[in-house]
């Protein structure tokens, strides 16, 4: 899988800016760099050290920049293979010209994600690893960086690996159980193995299960703003985002479509969606709206009822009934948000919040505020960190936030389910043994230990040139 082809590209972000770096790699890296340097010669230099020369071409003697170069030797490089990094000034036709100057020597354009490719395929990295680099580069929050710096360092590939290991001491000793079938020989009892099973089990179960916060935490965990017509829920999205992104007006019906956005919080990522209010209509496009607003509630991880402090009580029970018949999980955190609390007198917030504790269970939260005063939202906001459940995570905890490892992990839970069940059972060892593999095999997918240049081609085609 190693290159012969030496590659180069932009590493930093495309536009004007005070530095760029160009990035070279593969065997000829400092040979190439070298034709076209002015300075002290980069293939004598040790590795891992800068150097301060003149670009320039070798067809005419122009000078282009002044730079900085960064050599690094194989092994010890990101790809593996010799690498120099040139820090030039940030001219986007000072790169362009790099550029062409580089491939005119010998080099050749990167591909996307060709250098962490590359690093992958030099064994510097597994591929649950490599994936975590463009995690990182993404990340938008402290929480996102946190699981991805998380998976970047290996721990999703430890604990994979130790589930490998498990699985081939169940292989195994099944196999004995196989070998030994006719003779009165007992490595491991039916017992034993159902434990180990059992656990290998319970581990991918909840890797698999921990996809749901993960994606939350790398996406933004969803909060859904719902409740009826001019309760504040727009100037509240507003204030939340500290942006004029909903129209707010006093007409009934004002938000007809999912206003959706996305705000850090404590460190956390929320993507916020404000919605249209629910209510009664014969307005066609307002009845789409409200159902938009109902699927909004179902693939909410928290939902902030809005409440009118001036409304009429009476509805209450009704919208409670309604608002949780629409949360697709029961998991989902409804909050409630008594509004509008600085125009209404707190004797009739009593009445209100009386009449809530009749309807909502104990554990509920009810939070009296003023969206358009921002009374109360520096508490929300702590609410909000504390119901997303993010913080409240081990540190140790492996989260798994790529679709395309929880797709492996659910296909390594139903087989490895199928391998307890079956040895529950007394099932012929050679039958579990099938599963044990299917096991085996998934979990390798995540790794890269099993893959091929297909799966690898779609998942680096995702990264951006110079990574």
């Amino acid at each position: 899988m190693i290159s012969e082809d030496t590659i180069c590209a932009v590493s930093t972000p495309s536009g004007v800016g005070g530095i760029a770096v160009i990035r070279v790699s593969g065997p000829r890296a400092v040979y190439i760099t070298d034709s076209v340097w002015r300075g002290k010669s980069l293939a004598d230099v040790k590795s891992h050290t800068a150097h301060f020369g003149v670009l320039y071409d070798p067809a005419d003697g122009s000078d282009l920049d002044q730079a900085v170069a960064v050599v690094f030797r194989a092994p010890r490089s990101f790809t593996g293979e010799d690498v120099v990094e040139l820090s030039v000034h940030g001219s986007r036709w000072i790169q362009r010209e790099l550029l062409n100057l580089l491939v005119r020597s010998g080099c050749r354009i990167a591909e996307p994600g060709e250098f962490t490719r590359r690093a992958f395929a030099s064994g510097k990295m597994d591929l649950a690893e490599a994936e975590a680099v463009a995690d990182v580069i993404a990340s938008s929050s402290k929480a996102s960086h946190r699981v991805a710096m998380a998976q970047i360092r290996g721990d999703l590939s430890k604990r994979l690996g130790n589930l490998h290991d498990r699985l081939l001491d169940l292989a195994s000793l099944l196999e004995l159980e196989l070998d030994f079938s006719e003779e009165e020989v007992e490595f491991a009892s039916r017992e034993r193995l159902v434990d180990l099973a059992g656990e290998v089990h319970d581990v991918v179960a909840g890797l698999a299960a921990s996809f749901a916060t993960g994606q939350a935490i790398k996406d933004g965990v969803p909060v859904t703003i719902a409740g009826e017509t001019n309760a504040g829920k727009s100037t509240l999205l507003n204030t939340l985002l500290q942006e004029q992104r909903a129209i707010v007006s006093d007409i009934h019906g004002t938000t007809r479509d999912a206003i959706e956005d996305t705000v850090e919080i404590g460190g956390v990522l929320f993507r916020i969606t404000d919605t249209a209010g629910l209510r009664e209509t014969d307005d066609p496009i307002e009845t789409l709206g409200i159902e938009l607003a109902r699927n909004k509630i179902n693939s909410a991880r928290i939902v902030l009822w809005v409440i009118d402090a001036s409304a009429d009580e009476a509805s209450l029970s009704q919208r409670w009934t309604e608002i949780c018949g629409y949360c697709g999980n029961s998991d989902t955190r409804i909050i409630v948000l008594i509004n509008k609390s600085d125009i209404v007198p707190a004797v009739r917030i009593d009445v209100l919040r009386d009449r809530l504790a009749s309807i909502l269970p104990e554990s509920a939260i009810v939070k009296n505020i003023s969206a358009h005063t921002g009374s109360g939202l520096p508490e929300l906001k702590q609410i909000l960190v504390d119901a997303s459940g993010v913080n409240a995570l081990d540190e140790d905890a492996v989260m798994v936030t790529n679709v395309r490892h929880y797709a492996a992990l659910a296909s390594a839970e139903a087989s490895s389910a199928r391998a307890l069940a079956a040895l529950k059972d007394m099932i012929s060892a050679d039958l579990i043994a099938q599963d044990i593999r299917e096991t085996l095999h998934h979990l390798a997918t995540i790794t890269g230990t099993i893959t091929s240049d297909d799966i690898l081609a779609t998942i680096f085609s995702r990264f951006c040139i110079g990574k």
